[in-house]
């Protein structure tokens, strides 16, 4: 339990709301005391620069994705418009290559090297048993640095149910096709896909006895997580000035409002028939599952819970239909489109639904203020895929995209054409640099990407 407090003293920033296997750390607040933070000590400013990495699968209509002018005088295309309110924050990057998706001599198993190449730069070993092998990914370097300074080292997300053995893309294990994280060269950080899940490890005190009590007493008298730290939170309040009680009060009501999401997500899940039921607390609408894992990585990023996540929207080679943007074929195949308009114009469609959700998560992230900037300002997040066209099962001229200044460190507002075959894990080397954590080289990397800042 905290101390009561005036409005002459300070708070330290990692003061948390604490009750029955709960622990809520907070916002950044006027009166949370200054001086040298964790960040500090690893090279970074005190506002915390954090990194997430957004994988989307086959590839994308290229056509509709590209700008045609290089330069901050470019219009964005199809695809990319409903980025338009965020388009200052946003560096389209042409150019960039993942050349360890490639066969070299492996045969099939263009998606499951594709995604365990997008964050690794590696060579995947072909293998569907338990020898398989990889490389460390970007997320995890840095998780293994900037981790000593917040409760959770890294936050792994996904929405689609994977598996991690067995054979799914041409002798590839399923750990390459649903994995895109890896701690190490052969350890798979598996996303969590229950947005229940998720939130109890954001806002647990990791006392697993606690948290079982807490959720059995929350779902048998209906009660909110907050109910278990209010003491705590009313204490507090008591010594804030006007804007920090509004933030609490914000960011508690944000809090609340997930929740009730979460609840009421599972609830309409559960009233479907057997047959037609998703996995165990997985929303069956797919756009709101995506939503609510968005809004639990803005809350881990907000209450500097953690400063690195991955997120799949779907693993490589997924072919879940879209009906609800009247496309009813699975994604796979369509991208096997064979250049037939109507379906390269289906492939669009759902890119541009992705891209949708991309905005949301943006758009929430730049109206979220912290200190004299916002939460996006402090933000690097890549979105893009292994593949460039699905028709192609190329990896060259990939579809990635860069948002948020990293701590004013990017000059943003830009697309950015680069020379063929320039690795993408240039990129992670340039990223990992303005996160205070440098490294000669990850992958197959060469040197930090130029034309970024």
């Amino acid at each position: 339990m905290m101390m009561p407090i005036n409005k002459q003293w300070q708070i330290p920033r990692r003061t948390f709301l604490k009750g029955l296997g709960t622990a809520m750390a907070l916002p950044l607040l006027e009166s949370m005391a200054p001086g040298v933070s964790p960040a500090a000590a690893l090279g970074t400013p005190s506002s915390p620069r954090r990194l997430a990495f957004i994988f989307v699968p086959n590839g994308v209509n290229m056509d509709d994705w590209t700008p045609s002018a290089v330069g901050s005088d470019f219009a964005l295309p199809p695809i990319l418009q409903p980025l338009r309110a965020v388009k200052d924050d946003l560096l389209v990057l042409s150019g960039l290559a993942q050349d360890k998706a490639r066969p070299h001599g492996d045969g099939g198993g263009d998606h499951a090297r594709g995604s365990a190449t997008f964050l690794t730069g590696c060579q995947a070993r072909k293998t569907h048993g338990a020898d398989i092998r990889v490389g460390i990914s970007v997320d995890q370097v840095a998780a293994a640095a900037l981790g000593k300074a917040t409760r959770l080292a890294s936050i792994e997300l996904g929405c689609d149910r994977g598996q991690q053995a067995g054979n799914c893309d041409s002798g590839y294990s399923c750990a390459y096709s649903f994995n895109i994280s890896w701690k190490t060269e052969s350890t798979p950080m598996p996303p969590e896909i229950r947005p229940r899940l998720a939130f109890d490890r954001l806002f647990s005190n990791g006392r697993k006895g606690e948290l079982a009590e807490s959720r059995a007493r929350r779902e048998r008298h209906q009660r909110s997580i907050l109910d278990f730290v209010m003491e705590d939170a009313n204490r507090l309040r008591v010594g804030l000035g006007y804007t920090d009680r509004r933030k609490l009060d914000e960011y508690l009501t944000a809090v609340r409002d997930l929740e009730l999401r979460i609840e009421q997500a599972e609830k309409f899940a559960a009233a479907f028939p057997d047959y037609a039921k998703p996995s165990a607390g997985i929303p069956k609408d797919y756009e709101q599952h995506v939503r609510l894992m968005f809004d639990l990585l803005t809350l881990a990023f907000q209450t500097d819970t953690t400063r690195v996540s991955s997120f799949i929207l779907a693993h490589d080679g997924s072919n879940r239909p879209y009906p609800f943007i009247q496309v009813s074929e699975g994604h796979h195949d369509l991208s096997h489109h064979g250049n037939d308009a109507a379906k390269k114009e289906k492939i669009a469609k759902i890119n541009r639904f992705h891209i949708t959700q991309l905005a949301f998560f943006l758009e929430k992230l730049k109206s979220t203020k912290e200190g004299e900037g916002t939460l996006l300002d402090n933000c690097m997040i890549v979105y893009g895929s292994g593949i460039g066209d699905g028709n192609a099962h190329n990896h060259d001229n990939l579809p990635v995209l860069l948002a948020g200044k990293g701590g004013g460190t990017l000059r943003m507002g830009r697309h950015v054409r680069y020379e063929k075959e320039t690795p993408m894990t240039n990129l992670y080397l340039s990223m990992l640099e303005r996160v205070g954590v440098p490294v000669e080289r990850l992958g197959d990397s060469t040197g930090p990407l130029a034309g970024l800042g």
